[in-house]
């Protein structure tokens, strides 16, 4: 039962960086030349490489990747992206506010995961092929790059204009 667990626990965390990475893509093209598409760069590299130690970690537990999953969450996202053209039409900055907070969740959620296998690694010694802390440590500079760009959008979003 542990290894089926581990299986989901582990592609639902791979469905999740699929719709990050599908999020900052959203976010990159309505971003285009501003400062913002500089801290999109950084974090799609980020989640990339995060995304890239996951994919290791399941090959070397031998745990399949789930199209379905894959699916779902690219799905997601583009609901997520209607969402936000619902709340903001015009593009502007509560639209970004918005984009980012879900960003942010995702970043805490992966932050856990690394938490969550340090735990279980030791006790399982097979899941002991990473560094789980090292990596728990990268999501929190990630989310505080997020949350600094969140709250200087924030302030546009959500002040109220002449």
């Amino acid at each position: 039962m542990a290894d089926e667990h581990i299986a989901t626990y582990l592609n639902d965390h791979l469905a999740g960086s699929e719709a990050a990475l599908e999020l900052l893509e959203f976010i990159k093209a309505e971003q285009s030349g501003t400062p913002m598409e500089q801290v999109v760069a950084e974090l799609r590299a980020d989640i990339t490489a995060d995304r890239q130690e996951l994919e290791v970690l399941m090959v070397r537990l031998n745990v399949s990747q789930s199209r379905t999953r894959k699916a779902t969450a690219w799905i997601g996202e583009k609901v997520t992206e209607l969402k936000l053209h619902l709340d903001d039409p015009t593009g502007g900055p509560l639209r970004l506010l918005e984009a980012l907070e879900a960003l942010a969740l995702g970043i805490h959620g992966k932050r856990a995961l690394w938490q969550a296998l340090a735990v279980a690694s030791e006790e399982t010694p097979a899941l002991q092929l990473a560094d789980f802390e090292g990596l728990a440590k990268r999501a929190e500079a990630q989310r505080d790059r997020v949350e600094a760009a969140r709250l200087e959008v924030a302030k546009k979003a959500l002040t109220p204009g002449p």
